[in-house]
Order: C-alpha cells, then structure tokens, then sequence
C-alpha cells in the first residue's frame, strides 16, 4: 500500500519544510486545478519544478484541468513522474495516454463521482493506474463518498481481467476508517491531505495508517 501525501493540504508558504514532514512516503501527490474543470485553481508546473528541487519523490500530478494534452508536456519536464487525467475532459483519451507515454511518464485517468466506471473500461490495459475520486473534486478536507467502494471494487475485477500491474488510487477524505474499507475494496494507493498535513506530526499520522493497513486487515 502506498500513501500519498497530497500537498493541496500542505503550507504553500512553506512547501521544502511540508516535503521534509512527509519524506518517509515513496510519492507525493500533486493537484492542479484550473478554476473551469473544477472550481479552484492550485499551482502550475513551475511549482512543480520547485518541489522536484527538494525531493526525489515520485511526483503524481493529478491534472484537474479542462485540456490536459495541451499542458501535460509542461508538467513531464517540470518534474512529474506520473500525469493522471480526467476521462471527463477529452474525447480522445487515446490520444492523451499515448502522448503522455510518449513524453517519458507513468499514465494515469481519474474519474469524478458521478462519472461510471464503464466510461474507462476499454482503456484500463494502456494505463498504469485508475484514481478514484472519493469526494468532489476542488477542495481539500471534504468527507468521503461511500459509493466510491463499489467502483473500486469494479476496477478492481477488471484490473484481475485486464491489467494485474493497475494502481487503484483513491483521492478525498481518507483517514484511518476510510483507508482500510478502501484496502478491503482492492485500492493500493491512498492519498491523504487534510488527514496528514493536518497533523502536529504528519509522519505519525503515515506510519499509523501504514500500521492500520498491514496488520489489522489480517486479523
């Protein structure tokens, strides 16, 4: 299981002391919004850049934006090691995927609540991961969807059928409760932001999560 710190939650006025909080996780996750596609805006890829100056941390950057074949390229050479878009935003998913590949990135799509899993099916064998979103997509510290459990747990068959290497990402109100009823559904990466970056200790909030999905599911 890996956990994302997801630094929409962290101090922008301070993001290398933020990192240095969370430097025990393999990745960080990283929201762009662009205040159409969802009704916010966040950073852009020279933040990206910034972040990369201060870690080697696997940066998914989770692309919240209208067009992002148009601005993906940016990302990639900025620092991002995967791109996750939203099938909502292009009619030519293909296209995205290949183009994102093509630019040296790991492939990601992300679905919003409302969205159906079937609108993804056909493309689950060219990409790396599946990113549930869990809450509405825009702000930080929302509660989770339960309904996000069954598409988990249909991305999961499908990842048996067609794809055994997927990533199922989960993104949007996961605290200890959430984490492991998403564990349980077939997930096995959960970013977390207000839950850690929330924190007097943003590591101990890791490490008891980390704790809660190793040894309690086996009781």
């Amino acid at each position: 299981m890996i956990i994302a710190p997801s630094i929409l939650s962290a101090d922008f006025g301070n993001l290398e002391k933020s990192i240095n909080f969370v430097k025990e996780t393999k990745w960080l996750h990283v929201d762009v919004m662009d205040g159409h596609f969802v009704p916010n805006i966040t950073i852009g890829p020279v933040v990206v850049k910034g972040l990369r100056k201060y870690t080697s941390q696997v940066l998914d950057t989770h692309l919240m934006i209208s067009e992002p074949a148009k601005y993906l390229k940016e990302f990639i050479k900025a620092g991002s090691d995967r791109i996750t878009f939203h099938i909502e935003t292009t009619s030519s998913p293909k296209k995205v995927i290949k183009l994102i590949r093509d630019n040296g990135a790991k492939v990601g799509i992300s679905i919003k609540p409302k969205t159906s899993v079937d609108t993804i099916k056909d493309y689950i064998s060219l990409i790396d991961q599946v990113l549930v979103m869990s809450v509405e997509p825009g702000f930080g510290g929302q509660k989770f969807m339960p309904n996000s459990l069954e598409k988990i747990k249909e991305i999961s068959l499908l990842r048996e059928k067609y794809n055994q290497d997927l990533l199922i990402v989960v993104d949007g109100g996961i605290n200890r409760e959430t984490a492991l009823l998403c564990k349980e559904a077939g997930a096995n990466v959960l970013v977390a932001g207000s839950y850690i970056f929330g924190s007097d200790d943003p590591n101990e909030r890791i490490r008891t999560l980390k704790w809660l999905l190793k040894f309690l599911l086996d009781l």
